[in-house]
């Protein structure tokens, strides 16, 4: 049945919401004592610090800079001795006397000794893991991950995130990462508070962030606050850097497969700055002497240009503009092959300070991903196939420093959907072929309204709730199904009707509620909970393996109903030796509503009827989580195990029984491991090992006409596991010599992936014996295929610099 809220209706609400809790914060305001607030910079480069805490050593009390290094603590008056901190500068201790509201900005600088050593978890406080209210939530400094090893030396933000506990990955050449049961669509990849679609280059061998360009990055598993919505299992947020405010400055490196170069530059005297990154790989230009006449002219290779300015027009109003464009070409024109695809984003932002406690921050973004693939030699004959989803939002973020016990948190989003299925047309001897399908609109909105707070020394609250709404929109026409003559075939088309432009066809709204909770046992110990619902209105189309770039997004519809999850979560944080190691084991449940899987066979692509070959059913996923970290020293690093189960159970598959999903390991370990030997040379290690994922695999046969057909007589889905996954990678890197008065940094990368030359599989797949012949009266022969992405050593080597 229809839901009748309205957009406009909803709006209201919201607007009415908001000036509320704006009014109560100024009210409240009034009453308050004094407040000091500012921005916590770094002293090199002046890019704000997330995370850093500020912290009034007299009243054992602080607060932490948000996601634009501005922080607010309100303290009665007199006179406090405030420390300024994070994790691998010197500290910055500063008297003052609290007897009106003040301004205070602060820059850090590195310690002394402290610019080679990693920082294994960005945490900014050093016993942050213990005393924040967060669980289920990982954060890699980018220096951390430019040591770890990576494939052919080029570091990657998407490979370094999997080896955190609870992230998996189907395989070498999967495109994206599953979260604690979740698939790739249900993750929710922000690039400066812009959705990214898709987030690899080259079919996931590499991520479409630069890490040149990367300032922060933050993965939410669990406890997800608030403000975050429209994705089921979790937030990777990826901040951009800034740029430099201080002077020029430049960074890059020549590898194997790409190169990249990074400017960043002052604007005004640093009232405001730049920074622009691009990469291109090279593999088109370094196989063409190996490639056949034929193929001479092919091209294929990525490309990705990152750039950000920012401007502090006074201490009250800065603006962000940021953008990314990238893009991957296949092109093999002369064979009558074409496939290309890519995203753009572009996010435009304002903070404001309505007053010394209430800080506001408005976006404005766009974000869109495009492919397109192409078949045929000459324009007589050939196919061509493009598709899109484009998205333009508007959301406005508001927090109030209520008191150093009371954070609240405040806002609204407005977003478009449009989403391009296909447009494809098929020329056969001139004859021209229109089989394309119309675009789909959506709208969706949310308000949402949260606090943190601490109750006692040892008891803290983070608790919210946001009401999503979701209105599916013609133009178009909308299809009703019937039911089908048997439990998971294709539904029969019952009637259709057609919508004006913007008509509602269909309205879905949630309300989302999120707790979390955090105990101190005592000042190295914490255990904390959490528990969360999360609606995504948009679904992945996809029955591959893996994601891949020529999937298709829709949005809910009258047929397709939005996915829900539930996830409690439980944990215990432990710190041992004045917080050199960091221990952590958490358990979670998730619980999924309506996800989406296909009938045998269905058509996925171009089906005007798509929504007829869609089943929806239930999903489940559990586990357990250990993480080991040491924090300092030469030798630091950190391992991972986590035992887990996801599942699902549809009505029409596997004879309506629960069974495992294609992406479940139930075991998966990973050891990240650094050691400096000294000034200038240090290793590092990856080691990952996974339980094989489920496939289908054919339990009979039978021939026809000596042509042999698999055959799985009792219908059981993902029935077997392929074998284990392992692989063990090596780098060492090189420092520059330093010499006195010498700006460049430069470094050389030597590293080694798959070093004991390990033939992973990433499917296994049967097939008849062609160049055999069976004599009369025996059946065919078969084998079972071992398909691998890397079968061997990959050695590389890399040079680095800035200055």
């Amino acid at each position: 049945m229809k839901q009748q809220t309205s957009p406009r209706y909803f709006l209201a609400r919201t607007s009415l919401l908001l000036f509320f809790l704006i009014g109560f914060s100024q009210f409240t305001f009034a009453q308050e004592k004094y407040t000091i607030n500012g921005y916590v910079k770094d002293a090199k480069d002046g890019e704000t610090l997330i995370g850093a805490t500020v912290y009034a050593k007299e009243l054992n009390t602080g607060a932490t800079t948000n996601v634009y290094g501005f922080y607010s603590l309100s303290l009665p008056e007199g006179t406090y001795t405030i420390l300024y901190r994070y994790v691998g500068y010197k500290e910055v201790e500063k008297k003052i006397t609290l007897n009106a509201n003040q301004k205070i900005d602060i820059e850090l600088a590195l310690g002394a000794g402290e610019l080679e050593e990693v920082v294994i978890s960005g945490d900014r406080d050093e016993d942050e893991n213990v005393k924040s209210i967060e669980m289920s939530v990982n954060k890699v400094d980018i220096t951390t991950i430019k040591k770890m090893p990576a494939l052919l030396g080029e570091v990657d933000v998407i490979r370094s995130i999997q080896l955190l506990p609870g992230v998996s990955t189907v395989g070498e050449g999967a495109t994206g990462f599953n979260v604690r049961g979740g698939g790739v669509g249900q993750n929710l990849v922000l690039l400066d508070e812009a959705p990214v679609f898709n987030s690899s280059h080259l079919f996931g061998f590499f991520s479409v962030f630069n890490p040149d360009a990367v300032k922060d990055v933050k993965l939410i598993k669990g406890g997800i606050p608030a403000q975050y919505g429209g994705r089921l299992s979790s937030i990777l947020d990826v901040r951009m850097k800034e740029g430099n405010t201080k002077n020029f400055s430049a960074e890059g490196g020549i590898g194997a497969i790409f190169s990249r170069l990074t400017l960043s530059n002052p604007i005004n005297n640093g009232k405001g700055s730049f920074v622009v990154a691009g990469r291109r790989s090279y593999a088109d230009i370094l196989a063409k002497p190996f490639l056949t006449d034929d193929l001479k002219g092919s091209k294929f290779y990525f490309y990705d240009l990152s750039a950000k300015v920012n401007y502090r027009f006074n201490d009250k109003n800065q603006v962000f503009l940021s953008g990314y464009f990238g893009r991957d070409v296949f092109d093999a024109s002369s064979i009558g092959f074409l496939s290309n695809w890519g995203n753009v984003t572009g996010t435009l932002r304002w903070n404001h300070l309505f007053n010394d406690r209430l800080f506001s921050n408005t976006t404005a973004y766009l974000s869109d991903y495009n492919y397109e693939l192409g078949f045929g030699e000459d324009a007589q004959d050939r196919f061509d196939w493009t598709s899109a989803i484009s998205t333009y939002s508007l959301k406005e973020d508001l927090t109030y420093y209520l008191n150093p016990k009371n954070i609240i948190t405040f806002g609204g989003q407005a977003t478009v959907y449009d989403f391009e299925p296909g447009n494809a047309l098929g020329v056969s001897a001139g004859q021209s072929t229109d089989i394309s399908l119309p675009n789909k609109r959506a709208m969706e909105f949310a308000v949402y309204a949260g606090n943190e707070e601490v109750l006692s020394p040892k008891l803290s609250l983070q608790y919210g709730l946001r009401w999503s709404l979701f209105n599916y929109v013609g133009d178009g026409t909308a299809y009703e199904f019937g039911e089908p003559e048997n439990i998971g075939e294709t539904k029969p088309l019952a009637s259709s009707k057609e919508y004006d432009s913007w008509e509602s066809i269909q309205t879905y709204n949630n309300f989302e509620p999120r707790l979390s909770i955090k105990y101190e046992v005592s000042s190295t110990a914490s255990i904390k909970a959490s528990y969360n619902r999360m609606a995504q209105y948009i679904h992945l189309i996809s029955n591959t393996t893996a994601s891949t770039p020529l999937d298709v997004w829709t949005p809910s519809t009258n047929n397709i109903k939005p996915q829900l999850a539930d996830q409690v979560a439980l944990g215990v944080f432990k710190n041992f030796k004045d917080n050199m190691y960091e221990t952590s084991v958490e358990v979670y449940y998730k619980d999924i509503q309506n996800h989406i899987d296909y009938v045998d066979g269905a058509d996925l692509l171009l089906n005007p009827f798509l929504e007829g070959d869609l089943l929806s059913g239930d999903g489940r996923a559990y586990g357990a989580e250990f993480f080991v970290k040491k924090t300092r020293g030469k030798f630091n690093g950190w391992l991972s195990y986590t035992l887990a189960r996801t599942e699902r159970r549809v009505n029409g598959i596997n004879n309506n029984e629960w069974y495992a999903a294609r992406f479940d390991q139930t075991h998966n370990f990973n050891a990240v491991l650094f050691y400096d030997i000294n000034e200038r040379w240090s290793v590092s290690s990856n080691f990952a090992l996974t339980s094989g994922t489920p496939a289908n695999f054919p339990t009979t046969r039978y021939e026809v006409a000596g042509v042999v057909v698999p055959h799985n007589p009792n219908n059981a889905r993902n029935n077997v596991r392929i074998p284990a996954y392992h692989r063990l990678d090596l780098s060492v890197q090189l420092q520059g010599k330093k010499k006195e008065g010498k700006k460049k940094e430069d470094y050389w990368v030597f590293s080694i992936y798959n070093v004991y030359n390990r033939r992973n599989p990433f499917s296994i797949y049967f097939e008849q014996l062609s160049d055999t012949r069976t004599p009369v009266g025996m059946a065919p022969t078969t084998q079972a295929t071992r398909l691998a992405i890397f079968g061997s050593i990959i050695p590389s080597v890399s040079y680095n610099f800035k200055f």
